[in-house]
């Protein structure tokens, strides 16, 4: 019974992933792609790299993962010589299948429904949807479950094979994300309730935080630099974790928590129960999320997840170890988290689903695990025909690629593709040549772009299925609940925009600039934006000429906090002035000059920089003026 069971399951798990092999690169598959690229040369050291983000140059060091998912995909990139879809997702269904046989060996020692707890985990939207892409998600869930079904075996049998292999796992979860610390007290309240007094396992219990460790120490030892200060550098350069963003992360976890299992179950589960208190708390969270938004998807979210959270609660303080599980991690994860994204409670998905499988009737059951799958595969489906929109607008573009030189101003699988025909990512400091193309999403382009285009080519992303992860609507909190709080959209609007410009000649009107002219972004380059006057540590504009004018000037503003004190001053590249000011004020830099073209390019340099708190900027000093005179 127990192996047609397991292998009933591996089934279900291959059958999950079948028809997404051909998944298209998506998310952040790019950036953990780019390890994987920079393995091939420096296997020890994969995330010693740099790439552009958001428009800026970043060290990979500052990622928020480890460098084993980077060392899985330069394994097999160094196997198929090139990233292949089909293959590399076949490579990655392991883990899921890791993963399951890990659930299955949980389900069976926590739940008479053992079979049923499994078919929950394998249904959840985040499983089911995440374990098509080549993130460390699914990675990270089968170390995090092996770490623990085996610490569990070994606990119960005392067994030291499965307590190393256990030590193994979490080592490797470790490596793989941070939030691996969290194994630390779970671990260590099944040990306290269970074997207190076996010690070797209290030094397994340590394994995700001393893997983490040891491998800060080897990058600071051979590269200089911790990888944990470089991320906490960037947390405090893009304000990721300031308050209100917190918050919000928070409401979103609590939102995916009432999808983890169908809102049916839970709902199901305390309406039978008659657990009157927990549903009036359920109802008054359902009212105050109906105050801030009216769609019910999001209060009926709200008040399942409020539901569940005061269970699991109310169980942990019992010392019920699945409960404990599930509240330790969902605590870390809104303590550490800001983008409240479904997948971050993948590793509460197991104890969730083996409690909802104790407490549930059979027959709801049934119903809530298909629903769910229906839910999941359909959630998965609009995903990849959203990023293969992007894979197919690429593909279109391919000529184009090997005739321009072609800029790419999003993220995601759109960069990828066209970077893989020969494109570049369009950083904040590139200056654009007519000629030149600029690959744009609505949904995800981080530069402003000032030059003149003509629309080239262009498409809307529209899945044919009315379920959205991510939108140009921004209501969804799925993957970030920087905008939305919704767990999904029900919606047919589409998913992004795309186009192709090319940049035509510019044709300047004003001799001499205010950044705050409406007419000023045209005759932009680089470096300088209009909307506050702020330059970065170099700025450009194309100015007109005309024999009148006999001078060149640039009027700024030094603030407190800016550190800038050397100026200089450029026409065509020619330096024509410098000058070095004691401290914060409004300073004129100047020189004779006679122009000798209808046109001329005004530089502007400073000799450093700064970041403001909630400003990803690389801020220099501010332009109140800049042109002839």
């Amino acid at each position: 019974m127990v192996a047609r069971q397991t292998f009933a399951l591996l089934a279900l798990v291959i059958l999950l992933r079948l028809p997404f092999l051909n998944q298209p690169i998506q998310g952040d598959d790019v950036y953990y792609l780019y390890g994987a690229q920079h393995a091939q040369i420096d296997p020890l050291h994969p995330l010693n790299t740099r790439y552009v983000f958001l428009g800026d140059m970043v060290d990979m060091r500052g990622h928020p993962h480890g460098p084993m998912n980077s060392w899985i995909l330069a394994m097999l990139l160094a196997a198929l010589g090139d990233v292949r879809e089909i293959p590399f997702h076949a490579g990655y269904a392991v883990f899921s299948i890791i993963a399951a046989l890990a659930m299955w060996s949980l389900a069976r020692r926590f739940c008479e429904r053992p079979f049923a707890a499994t078919l929950l985990f394998l249904a959840v939207p985040a499983f089911v949807v995440n374990g098509n892409s080549l993130e460390a998600d699914l990675p990270f869930l089968a170390f995090w479950m092996a770490a623990v079904a085996l610490f569990v075996r070994a606990v119960d049998k005392g067994s030291i094979i499965a307590l190393g292999v256990s030590a193994a796992a979490g080592a490797l979860a470790g490596l793989t994300a941070y939030q691996a610390v969290l194994l630390t007290p779970i671990l260590a309240v099944y040990l306290f309730e269970r074997r207190r007094n076996w010690y070797p396992a209290w030094a397994v219990v340590l394994a995700a935080p001393v893997a983490i460790a040891a491998w800060q120490f080897w990058e600071w030892s051979t590269r200089g630099a911790l990888p944990a200060a470089v991320l906490l550098g960037y947390m405090r350069s893009y304000s990721f974790h300031k308050t209100s963003q917190t918050i919000r992360s928070a409401v979103a976890l609590v939102v995916h928590l009432g999808w983890i299992v169908s809102p049916l179950l839970v709902i199901a589960a305390f309406w039978v129960k008659k657990d009157k208190w927990r549903l009036f708390a359920a109802a008054g969270a359902m009212l105050a999320a109906a105050f801030y938004d009216v769609n019910p998807l999001f209060w009926l979210s709200v008040g399942c997840g409020v539901l569940l959270l005061t269970w699991l609660l109310a169980e942990a303080v019992r010392w019920e170890f699945l409960a404990a599980w599930a509240v330790i991690f969902f605590a870390g994860a809104m303590l550490i988290f800001f983008a409240g994204s479904a997948r971050y409670l993948l590793p509460i998905a197991a104890p969730i689903a083996i409690l909802a499988a104790r407490t549930s009737v059979a027959r709801w059951l049934v119903l809530g695990f298909a629903l769910q799958l229906v839910l999941s595969l359909g959630l998965a489906t609009a995903n990849y025909q959203h990023w293969d929109g992007y894979r197919k607008f690429a593909a279109t573009l391919a000529p184009d690629v090997r005739d321009h030189r072609v800029w790419v101003d999003a993220e995601w699988g759109l960069r990828y593709y066209l970077e893989s025909e020969g494109a570049l990512p369009l950083s904040r400091e590139q200056m654009i040549q007519p000629g030149e193309m600029i690959v744009s999403s609505a949904l995800a382009a981080p530069v402003t772009v000032n030059a003149p285009v003509a629309e080239v080519r262009a498409a809307d992303i529209v899945p044919s299925i009315p379920l959205r992860l991510i939108s140009l609507s921004r209501r969804s909190a799925y993957s970030s609940a920087a905008d939305g709080l919704l767990p999904f959209e029900i919606s047919g609007a589409p998913a992004d925009r795309v186009r192709a410009d090319m940049v035509v000649d510019r044709k300047p009107v004003l001799s001499y600039l205010n950044p705050r002219d409406p007419q000023a972004p045209a005759h932009i380059l680089s470096g300088l934006f209009p909307e506050d006057g702020w330059m970065s540590e170099r700025a450009t504009v194309i100015l007109k000429t005309t024999e009148k004018l006999n001078s060149v000037e640039v009027v700024l503003y030094i603030p407190g906090q800016s550190p800038a004190r050397h100026v200089q001053l450029l026409v065509d590249g020619q330096l024509i002035a410098e000058d070095t000011f004691p401290g914060s004020g409004t300073y004129k830099l100047s020189a004779p000059f006679k122009p000798a073209n209808p046109t001329a390019t005004v530089t502007v340099t400073v000799d450093k920089t700064f970041t403001a708190p909630g400003d990803q900027r690389k801020l220099g000093v501010v332009i109140t003026g800049v042109g002839f005179r």
